[in-house]
């Protein structure tokens, strides 16, 4: 019978990758020292616009509404127009927050990858410890967290903003605030984050790369915001002809028309039937019109049509992801 020989306790076990000490944390310090500029660039657009939102929310917000209050005591018209700068403040915000994310993937595209693949940088990287997948994770983690955290931020800072002072807003909720108030704000930038990587790597040149991915993740937002009210079921009014459906405030409208021989048509000019009313008759018969339709979705539809648009995103961001790391694992085999 043959002896089998077991290691002795805590003895000492070969390392199944040999890899220098420190080189993980040391790849992330490299990330950091080579992007530092961009560090500190995205830490001040965080703090500036942080900075903006609170101000908006705490100061502006309540002088406006105290502007308001003293023009209703004076019985003036129209004192909800007097002032419209926290609305437009938000809006503004809102704007630089939804679209964010083409800056993050010119970034990922030209200096974070396509810049080093073509000086050599990164081949250079590989030849001193470091795995080229430990080197792409670290490039991706490492800004992949920043980018997190200061969107987390700014994201919960404009919602405390815009839900603390609804009254002030002359914007719908399917406007600029539709990203900006939620998950969709970080999905789409670590979506621009993966595609820019891929660009980067495909292409291996900086110019390209940032073209690429920008275009790309821009005709995503595109795509994804002509069909946004498709992603849920709208919500539709009738009426009959002799008044217009019933739609609640701060709706959105995605499609109106008429009910004719039962069927709704899109888009019909109510105007075609007007005149005396034997006049309307006459043309109500002949259509076979009986009544209007409109189909909207109301404020409680957020949720869902955020989450749907959240989860299309993730998903291109996780296939762009894998793309990338097997892409890097094929060039380096």
């Amino acid at each position: 019978m043959t002896a089998v020989a077991h290691p002795r306790t805590g003895a000492p076990q070969p390392a199944a990758e040999a890899v220098p000490p420190g080189a993980s944390w040391g790849t992330v310090r490299t990330v950091l020292r080579l992007h530092r500029t961009a560090l500190v660039v995205w830490t001040l657009v965080v703090v500036g616009l942080g900075g903006c939102l609170v101000w908006l929310g705490a100061v502006t917000a309540d002088d406006e509404r105290a502007t308001v209050e003293a023009c209703d005591r004076a019985g003036q018209d129209f004192c909800d127009m007097t002032t419209s700068f926290f609305s437009s403040g938000m809006d503004l915000i809102g704007l630089v927050l939804s679209y964010s994310f083409l800056v993050v993937a010119a970034f990922a595209g030209g200096s974070l990858i396509g810049r080093e693949m073509e000086n050599g940088t990164a081949h250079l990287a590989w030849t001193q410890g470091i795995s080229p997948v430990r080197w792409l994770t670290a490039k991706l983690a490492v800004p992949a967290l920043v980018l997190t955290t200061g969107t987390t931020a700014l994201v919960l800072l404009y919602r405390w903003a815009w839900y603390g002072n609804q009254d002030l807003l002359a914007y719908d909720w399917m406007g600029n605030a539709f990203t900006a108030r939620g998950p969709a704000a970080l999905a789409y930038v670590l979506c621009a984050l993966a595609v820019g990587a891929l660009a980067g790597m495909l292409l291996r040149r900086p110019l390209p790369a940032l073209a690429v991915a920008t275009a790309t993740t821009w005709a995503l937002s595109l795509v994804l915001s002509l069909y946004r009210a498709r992603l849920w079921p709208p919500v539709t009014s009738t009426s009959t002809t002799k008044g217009f459906p019933y739609i609640p405030d701060a709706a959105w409208q995605v499609e109106n028309g008429a009910l004719i021989h039962g069927r709704q048509v899109a888009n019909f000019a109510s105007w075609e039937c007007d005149g005396s009313a034997a006049e309307m008759r006459h043309c109500v018969d002949d259509l076979g019109l009986t009544g209007y339709y409109a189909s909207y979705h109301p404020e409680s539809h957020y949720w869902p049509i955020e989450l749907l648009e959240t989860g299309i995103i993730l998903a291109v961001t996780a296939l762009a992801t894998v793309a990338v790391h097997r892409l890097v694992r094929r060039r380096t085999a």
